[in-house]
């Protein structure tokens, strides 16, 4: 049995025990925020508009190396507008890529990319090449199967 006197000396070890558990929980709350508050990064900003655009075109089976071939002129045609393409692509082994065509390209910015992209559009060559390329290229509802998006570069990128 205890005492009354060591009753009241493990109750006050008890309080003090809570009290710097609660002083240890308030200390790591208030450095958690004050350390959130520093350390808060603001939304990366580019240091240009540079823009990479990215190409995959979805082909009928086995029609790769067929759209490949036509690239061969495309590349001609879209390089004569001073398109910077950074490289074309087919997949080496992977059966879920064996019917795509992949290809990067770099632009100064949107606009400049959707200038250029007229001026290919409107260049007396392209319908001929349109045209051996479309019955190639995979079809949903009628428009060919084309997955286009534009992408900047982050700020850690090699490349920018």
């Amino acid at each position: 049995m205890e005492t009354p006197c060591e009753a009241a000396a493990l109750s006050r070890q008890k309080i003090k025990g809570w009290m710097l558990c609660g002083t240890a929980v308030v200390s790591f709350a208030a450095g958690s925020l004050l350390t959130d508050r520093l350390t808060r990064t603001s939304p990366v900003r580019a240091a240009s508009n540079r823009v990479f655009e990215l190409r995959v075109y979805h082909t009928l089976p086995g029609k790769v190396p067929a759209l490949e071939s036509i690239f061969r002129d495309v590349s001609k045609l879209v390089a004569k507008r001073n398109i910077n393409v950074v490289g074309y692509w087919v997949p080496n082994d992977d059966p879920a890529w064996a019917n795509t065509f992949v290809y990067l390209v770099a632009h100064s910015s949107q606009e400049e990319a959707k200038a250029k992209w007229e001026a290919v559009h409107a260049d007396p060559t392209f319908p001929e090449l349109r045209q051996q390329a479309a019955p190639l290229i995979e079809k949903v509802k009628d428009d060919n199967r084309v997955d286009e998006v534009f992408m900047r570069p982050t700020d850690y990128s090699v490349m920018k």
